[in-house]
């Protein structure tokens, strides 16, 4: 019966884009130290994509260095001659260093090729959100063609807020577009809303612990934006019970002759009644009434798509020159670095925001993709996590391109180089803690799952 309640085709989906955007992220991420280790004259012995324990899906030796994939995608790895890293190989650098070696480079060199990794999954970002914006532009929804309101629902209403409302500010700054409204709800400690009810606004103020919610359910089960029901298209899922059938343009207003005028009211009625047979009230050509029954799949689905907000509300949709898109793109990915680095400040200083709510391992990486093939939201989450693989990996931690950049700053300031004993140790315990946390995260999502 589990088996059965797979979405199987957002499974496939969202697998097949986390591998293709994690070899694309690695592959760059590596090439960045491969190619200045060996502009610097080090030898390289590996370049993997993917991890590969015991055995490795494929391998081939081309000079120098083994070229090979692994099959853990959990990253991947250059080993570098005379380089203490996750291999922890002591016998070669129990022997005297030599000049091809990553050891026996002036510290300079030795950081470039430590940052080289990092500046150009930055880079990678900052191309990508550049690309987007030429290739399709930006669209958003202004608060103002809400014409509807918002649908609320059971954490809105547990706090005050009802279907037909309109958040017009939080925390005093007004809100302009309906897509800040996630950002400027979860980078904060407190939030107060200014809400515009029958063209009166006031004030509700969120109580303790709204945000920590908010962010533990993953921003779902506030508000969305309120609107009718419109038939897009009609796939072969729908199960008729008669011969009228539904068509493209249809405005679907009650089931079982229970109102249903807005999305939220049609979706939560129709989850109720799976494997059921119904009846849809439809408006045809905006005046025709048609009762058409079909039958609720297992999954609470009919089997038509809605149509988008995007074709119901007037939206405003700004297109780039290459010209003002590159410049546009490099704003985009610096202001995306600075929300994530005030999402893990607020880790540590914010009783609102909480690492086990927050933590999560490929499993949501995977699911961010949303469960369908879009190249556009594609592109923006792999733009997306290479800004996040860029900033864990510059993180001061021992086992990652930061611990090592550290202690070759270290090195370059002081003029003292840490001895192999320590990196030795440093390395194992970056590692333990990296191996942990991974573990941690991963036992998270597992939760959540079963939860």
């Amino acid at each position: 019966m589990v088996l059965l309640a797979v979405d199987w085709s957002a499974l496939f989906a969202n697998i097949g884009q986390f591998v293709l955007a994690i070899t694309i992220l690695v592959t760059l991420h590596e090439m960045g130290h491969f190619v200045t280790a060996k502009w610097f004259g080090c030898r390289v012995e590996k370049f993997y994509l993917f991890f590969n324990p015991w055995f490795s899906l494929w391998k081939k030796k081309v000079g120098e260095t083994e070229y090979g994939l692994g099959w853990v995608p959990m990253g991947g790895y250059v080993k570098i001659s005379g380089m203490i890293d996750e291999s922890m190989d002591k016998e070669q650098l129990s022997q005297p260093a030599q000049p091809w070696e990553f050891r026996s480079k002036p510290a300079w060199q030795r950081l470039i090729i430590m940052l080289s990794g990092v500046i150009l999954n930055f880079l990678l970002a900052l191309f990508l959100f550049a690309m987007i914006l030429f290739v399709w532009g930006e669209e958003r929804l202004p608060v103002s063609s809400l014409k509807y309101g918002l649908a609320a629902d059971s954490l809105a209403t547990s706090v005050g807020i009802k279907d037909g409302d309109i958040i017009t500010a939080v925390n005093g700054k007004p809100l302009v577009y309906m897509d800040n409204l996630p950002k400027d709800l979860t980078f904060a400690d407190r939030v107060n809303v200014t809400v515009r009810r029958n063209g009166k606004d006031s004030t509700i103020t969120m109580p303790e612990g709204f945000v920590g919610r908010l962010t533990k359910n993953q921003l779902h089960g506030f508000v969305s934006v309120r609107m009718p029901v419109f038939v897009d298209s009609v796939t072969d899922k729908v199960q008729y019970v008669q011969k009228e059938r539904l068509q493209k343009g249809d405005q679907i207003v009650a089931i079982n002759n229970q109102s249903t005028v807005y999305f939220n009211e049609f979706e939560k009625q129709k989850q109720q009644l799976k494997n059921q047979i119904i009846t849809l009230k439809v408006l045809r050509n905006g005046a025709d009434t048609v009762q058409v029954p079909v039958k609720v799949n297992a999954d609470g689905s009919i089997g038509f798509a809605a149509r988008p907000p995007d074709k119901l509300f007037t939206t405003e949709k700004i297109n780039y020159s290459l010209a003002k898109a590159i410049p546009a793109g490099i704003t985009y990915g610096v202001n995306r670095l600075g929300d994530y680095i005030t999402g893990i400040r607020l880790l540590f200083t914010s009783k609102e925001h909480k690492v086990s709510d927050n933590l999560g391992s490929v499993i949501s990486i995977g699911k961010a993709f949303g469960g369908s093939w879009d190249w556009q939201h594609f592109w923006t989450m792999t733009a997306l996590f290479s800004i996040i693989l860029a900033f864990m990996n510059i993180l001061p931690i021992p086992g990652l391109d930061g611990g090592h950049a550290l202690f070759t700053v270290y090195e370059m300031v002081t003029g003292r180089k840490p001895g192999d004993k320590f990196m030795e140790y440093a390395q194992m315990t970056g590692m333990v803690l990296l191996l942990g946390l991974m573990l941690y995260a991963f036992g998270l999502d597992v939760w959540r799952l079963f939860k």
